[in-house]
C-alpha cells in the first residue's frame, strides 16, 4: 500500500479555542471512521506562530529566520493526515470525507519513501 499525505488547507484559526469544539468533534468522527487507514496526523497552531528558516547561498550560508509563514495565502495549512491506501482513488475518497474539504481544500500527495 502507498502512503498519502492529506494536507488540510482552510481558515487560519486557533483550534485550541473552545469555539471550534464542534468542528473538532467532526474531525474526531472522521478519524474514527478511517482509523484503519490513518497512520498519523496533527492539527497545526495558527500561522502567526510559525517561523521560516532560510539559508542564503548554500549549506553553511547565512541563516535568516522570519516570523510567520513562507508566503501569505487566503488559506493556510492547518493540519495533515498520513493515510495508507491501495491507490490514489481510495485516498481521494478518504480526503473528500475530511471536514477540511467542506470549507477549504485537501491536497493529496503520495509520500516518497527512502531506504528500506
Amino acid at each position: 500500500m502507498t502512503q498519502y499525505a492529506l494536507l488540510i488547507y482552510g481558515r487560519d484559526v486557533d483550534w485550541s479555542l473552545p469555539e471550534y469544539g464542534p468542528e473538532l468533534q467532526e474531525y474526531g468522527e472522521f478519524g474514527q471512521a478511517h482509523a484503519d487507514a490513518i497512520q498519523g496526523g496533527a492539527a497545526l497552531h495558527p500561522t502567526s506562530t510559525a517561523t521560516t528558516v532560510r539559508v542564503k547561498g548554500a549549506r553553511g550560508g547565512e541563516v535568516v529566520t522570519t516570523d510567520g509563514p513562507f508566503a501569505e495565502t487566503k488559506e493556510a495549512m492547518t493540519g495533515f493526515y498520513l493515510v495508507e491506501a491501495p491507490d490514489l482513488d481510495t485516498a481521494l475518497k478518504i480526503a473528500e470525507q475530511c471536514p477540511g474539504a467542506w470549507d477549504g481544500g485537501i491536497e493529496v500527495r503520495p509520500v516518497l519513501t527512502f531506504g528500506g
